[in-house]
C-alpha cells in the first residue's frame, strides 16, 4: 500500500487527497528488517561491513567474549527507530547505543538493554522492547560519507544518490548545500559501470588507491541491489577508516513486496514485533487493513471504493474504525479472517459491509458473511450494501440466514444505517 494512500486514509479523504497529492509517487515497503540483518545479507554478498555478533541474552557474553575478541565494541539496540543513542530505557538506563573497550562492561551493558523498553523520538511513548542487541566492533572513522541506490518513478527505474556529507539526513543536505549532492540515472541493463564507479566515488573525496577500492564496494552495492530485489539501499555512513579502509557503518535496505517468492528465507526476516497485530494478521491472508480511530468497522473490496465509504461515513458524522481492502479475489475464508480483524477491535460499535462485484462474485461475499457472523457470535449491527455480479443469490442468501442484517441499497444509505445502529 502506497504511503500516499495511508496518509489518505488517516485524514478526511477529500482533503487529504489534495493535501497529500505530491507524495503519489512514494512508496512504503512493509517488510522490516533490524540492521543487523541487513548488515548480514551485505556480508553475504560481499560488501565491507564491520565485524559483528547478535546475542538476544545477556547470559551468552561469555560466549560471545570468547569468539569475537577485539579492540573496541559497539552495543546498538536493534529495535525499528531512530535516535537510539540519544534514547532511554524504561529501566532508567541512559543511551541505546554504547562504545567501550573493556570486556567486563559488556555483561551489565547487556543486561541493562535486553528486555526492556527503548524509548526514542522515533518509538511510541512507552518505548519499543529490545529483544536483540548487535556487539559491533568499532570503526576508528576518518571521513562519513552518504550512498543511496532507488527506484525513482520519474526516473523509470534506479537512480544513484551520493554526497561527501555522511552522517547527516540527506533532506537537510538537498535543502542547505544542494552541490553536495550527485544524482546519476542507471540504466538498469547497462548497470554501474566502472567509470561511473570511480567517478562517484572520487565525488565522495576518495582518493587512490582507495577510490578504486570504493568504486569497487559501489559496484558490489548495485550487484545486491539487483539480486535481492531492493527498491532502496541506503548506506549512511559509507565510511573512510583510519586504517584506509572502506566499510558500511549503516544500513537502510526496502524490498519489492512482490519479490518475496524468489527470496522468502530474506522475507522470514521481517521484524513484525513493532508492528500494528491486526495489520500483521491481515498481511498473511492478502488483505489490506490499517487500523483508526472511529467505531464504525468497514469491510469492502477495491481501496477506491473503500476510501469512499470512509469519506461518507465521515461526510454523515460517523467515523471509521478501519480502512479493510478484501480485494478482487477474495474468498470466503478471507471473508472470515477480515471479520475477525474487525471483532477483534473492541472499538468497533457496528459494521459495514459495501461490496460492488466485478471480479469478486456477490454470492461468496454473502457466504463468507453468514459463515463469519455465526462462527464469531457477532454482537454489533452489521449493515450491508451489495451490488454486481451475483448480487440477487447473494442477498438471497443474506435474507434466508436470519441473519439480524440491515440491507441498503446506495453507499450513502448504508452509511446512514451503519451511524444510526449506533443509537440504538
Amino acid at each position: 500500500m502506497s504511503q500516499f494512500m495511508k496518509h489518505v486514509i488517516k485524514c478526511n479523504i477529500s482533503q487529504a487527497y489534495l493535501q497529500y497529492l505530491p507524495l503519489k509517487n512514494i512508496q512504503a515497503r512493509h517488510l522490516n528488517l533490524l540492521e543487523c540483518h541487513s548488515k548480514d545479507l551485505l556480508n553475504q554478498h560481499g560488501v565491507a561491513v564491520q565485524k559483528f555478533k547478535i546475542v538476544e541474552n545477556a547470559d551468552e557474553t561469555n560466549n560471545l567474549l570468547k569468539s569475537f575478541d577485539v579492540d573496541e565494541y559497539v552495543l546498538k539496540a536493534q529495535v525499528l527507530a531512530g535516535g537510539r543513542g540519544k534514547g532511554h530505557f524504561n529501566n532508567g538506563f541512559k543511551g541505546g547505543v554504547h562504545v567501550t573497550k573493556e570486556r567486563t562492561k559488556i555483561y551489565d551493558l547487556l543486561k541493562n538493554m535486553l528486555g526492556y523498553k527503548l524509548i526514542t523520538k522515533q518509538t511510541p511513548k512507552d518505548g519499543i522492547l529490545v529483544t536483540k542487541v548487535m556487539v559491533a566492533e568499532s570503526v576508528d572513522i576518518k571521513r562519513e560519507t552518504y550512498f543511496c541506490i532507488l527506484m525513482d518513478r520519474s526516473q523509470n527505474g534506479p537512480v544513484l544518490i551520493a554526497s561527501p556529507a555522511g552522517g547527516m539526513d540527506i533532506e537537510d543536505i538537498a535543502i542547505n548545500s544542494p552541490e553536495l549532492i550527485k544524482k546519476i540515472p542507471i540504466d538498469i541493463f547497462e548497470g554501474i559501470s566502472d567509470t561511473v564507479a570511480l567517478d562517484v566515488a572520487k565525488f565522495l573525496n576518495f582518493n587512490e588507491p582507495l577510490a578504486s577500492v570504493a568504486a569497487n564496494e559501489i559496484k558490489r552495492l548495485w550487484e545486491f541491489f539487483l539480486s535481492v530485489d531492493a527498491v532502496q539501499i541506503e548506506i549512511n555512513p559509507l565510511v573512510e577508516t583510519l586504517d584506509n579502509k572502506v566499510v558500511c557503518v549503516d544500513a537502510k535496505i526496502q524490498f519489492d513486496d512482490n519479490s518475496q517468492f524468489r527470496h522468502k528465507e530474506i522475507f522470514e526476516l521481517d521484524e513484525t514485533s513493532e508492528s500494528d497485530p491486526r495489520e500483521v494478521m491481515a498481511n498473511k491472508h492478502n488483505l489490506s487493513y490499517i487500523g483508526m480511530d472511529g467505531n464504525i468497522g468497514c469491510l469492502v473490496n477495491g481501496a477506491g471504493l473503500a476510501m469512499a465509504t470512509m469519506d461518507i461515513i465521515k461526510l454523515r458524522g460517523g467515523e471509521p474504525a478501519n480502512f479493510l481492502d478484501v480485494g478482487g479475489n477474495v474468498n470466503e475464508n478471507q471473508v472470515y479472517e477480515a471479520f475477525k480483524l474487525l471483532t477483534l477491535d473492541s472499538s468497533v460499535k457496528a459494521i459495514l459491509v459495501n461490496v460492488f462485484g466485478g471480479i469478486v462474485n456477490c454470492a461468496t461475499i454473502a457466504k463468507g458473511l453468514i459463515n463469519a457472523s455465526r462462527k464469531l457470535d457477532l454482537q454489533v449491527p452489521l449493515v450491508v450494501r451489495l451490488e454486481g455480479t451475483n448480487v440477487s443469490a447473494g442477498k438471497k442468501l443474506l435474507e434466508e440466514s436470519g441473519l439480524p442484517i440491515e440491507f441498503a441499497s446506495d453507499l450513502d444509505e448504508a452509511a446512514k444505517k451503519a451511524i444510526s445502529s449506533l443509537k440504538k
